[in-house]
């Protein structure tokens, strides 16, 4: 959503690297593309002068002038106030000390007030909590079918006693204050420690929504309120903000629709505007596409800086302990890295989600964003499919596969045999730096890498007497072997006490198991 903003903002700041001192014409300048870039991104005019003001008072002081590097000092400002207008820090929720804490959403029809309910009661499930969802939008046809197929994929219970309308035709018949109350009733029973209310809304802000939302409110006296806002509305998200913040006087806004292509400047200037901070974000249609606001992260990724924390927190959660610790040992015993552990690598990945959005956390990438945007998520299925039309045996040793082989794994896959050439090019790319990684050579391009290879030059130019030193344990062994094996063919009453013509035990040497297959046993 704010790839524009992300870009143009990239754009003004290329322009100060390098100088080892910025004038106040630099300055003015900087100051005035920044302004344009958030104006055009939809940011509501008053929160642009407060920024704008900011930054250029902030970059004329003396933390810029006295600076070494005056322009990664003012792209630190910049970030600085940008966290600053997206409300500062991370807000949790706040929760009852007698439960049920009870959450009550808001906000205007179509802004993914249902979605969020069932988004949101998942991810509360699995942080250990038992929510409960109750259905009080009785207005909205299907509303309350629509929360309970949610709350079955969240696997939460949904409180419904009343079935809402099935048209547009249909008038209302239930009352949603009653349905809140009892729901809350109802958690207290089965000892729900979380309700999460969702409640009905308009088109646009009316007397009679405000009325509702009101009531409900004062029925239930709810922990938070949560005003969920669409992302793509515009300018007009600001004044929808204000009215709710004096109808129903919301505690924290979700952000929903953050996938959106729209420019979406509008939603980061509610915080500012209201003094609500933003708690929730939104970013897809499954379920699972929800995330707690950090507006640090955010500010982060609007200045292509990229996400690396939330990137580690999504691993941490879908990464497979398991299987992670089963490719460490992999490496320690240097066994071959086959399709069958890439296929598992890959399945591990997409657990993380989009491929897109984790590129996009990725800082300091080489891929241009025409080159993200272009990016197939297909692709991943594709290279799935063509490893699973392999045999067994073609994983293990992948180049045993020939010409026919790999026009019967296009066929079997339903792609070109160019695609199974390109897949398995990868995947001998893969295995190399694999190899290299477990030689301890390191990731290629990456600090470090090479110094195996430089401390064999090393050891290699010194006097012959000294023991020549590897990288490569098993390289090692084998020299070890090597010179044990000369030593045992001295002739018979040397000061070893063998014969020439013996065979040599390598199970002498008391080596690691796993060696035998470098010993050619």
């Amino acid at each position: 959503m704010f790839n524009s903003l992300s870009d143009r903002l990239t754009a003004t700041f290329k322009n100060l690297r390098g100088k080892g001192r910025l004038t106040e014409a630099d300055i003015d300048g900087t100051a005035r593309e920044i302004r344009r870039a958030l104006l055009d991104a939809d940011v509501a005019v008053p929160v642009v002068r407060a920024f704008v003001a900011q930054v250029k008072e902030r970059a004329l002081g003396l933390e810029v002038s006295e600076s070494l590097n005056p322009g990664q000092q003012v792209v630190k400002i910049v970030n600085e106030e940008l966290v600053g207008i997206l409300g500062g820090e991370t807000r949790r929720l706040n929760l009852a000390k007698n439960p049920p804490t009870v959450i009550m959403l808001a906000g205007l029809q179509g802004a993914g007030k249902t979605t969020l309910a069932g988004k949101l009661a998942k991810h509360l499930k699995a942080e250990g909590h038992t929510p409960l969802l109750v259905a009080c939008d009785l207005q909205r046809p299907n509303a309350v079918k629509q929360l309970q197929i949610n709350g079955e994929r969240a696997g939460v219970p949904v409180y419904a006693p009343h079935p809402g309308v099935s048209s547009e035709f249909d008038t209302a018949t239930g009352d949603p204050v009653s349905v809140a109350r009892d729901g809350i009733a109802e958690a207290k029973a089965k000892l729900h420690d979380i309700v999460i209310v969702d409640t009905a809304g308009r088109l646009g802000v009316d007397t009679e929504m405000m009325n509702q939302a009101a009531n409900i409110r004062a029925a239930i006296n709810p922990d938070e309120v949560l005003f969920v806002i669409d992302a793509m509305i515009g300018q007009d998200a600001v004044n929808t903000a204000l009215a709710f913040q004096e109808g129903v006087n919301f505690t924290g806004v979700v952000l929903s629709k953050l996938d959106g292509d729209a420019r979406g400047g509008a939603a980061l200037s509610v915080a500012s505007i209201t003094g609500k901070p933003v708690m929730f974000a939104s970013t897809g249609e499954n379920l699972d596409d929800f995330e707690i606001f950090h507006p640090d992260r955010m500010a982060s990724r609007i200045l292509d800086m990229g996400d690396v924390m939330t990137l580690i927190e999504q691993a941490e959660k879908n990464w497979d302990k398991g299987e992670a610790e089963r490719m460490a040992k992999k490496f320690a015993d240097q066994e071959d890295f086959t399709l069958d552990d890439f296929l598992a690598q890959m399945a591990q990945i997409k657990k993380m989600g989009s491929m897109k959005k984790l590129l996009g956390m990725m800082p300091g990438s080489q891929i241009s964003r025409q080159q993200l945007e272009q990016f197939d998520e297909r692709q991943i299925d594709r290279v799935e499919a063509i490893v699973r039309s392999m045999t067994q045996h073609e994983r293990v040793a992948p180049k045993i596969i020939n010409g026919s082989r790999r026009a019967r794994i296009a066929k079997g896959s339903g792609v070109a045999v160019s695609e199974v050439n390109q897949m398995l090019e990868r995947f001998t790319e893969a295995q190399k730096m694999m190899k290299k990684m477990a030689a301890g050579g390191g990731m290629p391009g990456m600090p470090g890498a090479g110094k195996g290879a430089a401390r064999k030059a090393k050891a290699k130019g010194k006097g012959k007497k000294q023991q020549q030193k590897f990288g490569n344990p098993a390289k090692a062994a084998q020299a070890e072997l090597e010179a044990k094996t000369k030593k045992a063919a001295a002739p018979a009453g040397s000061a070893f006490g063998q014969g020439a013509q013996e065979d040599f035990d390598p199970s002498s040497l008391n080596l690691p198991a796993g060696f035998e297959k470098y010993l050619g046993k």
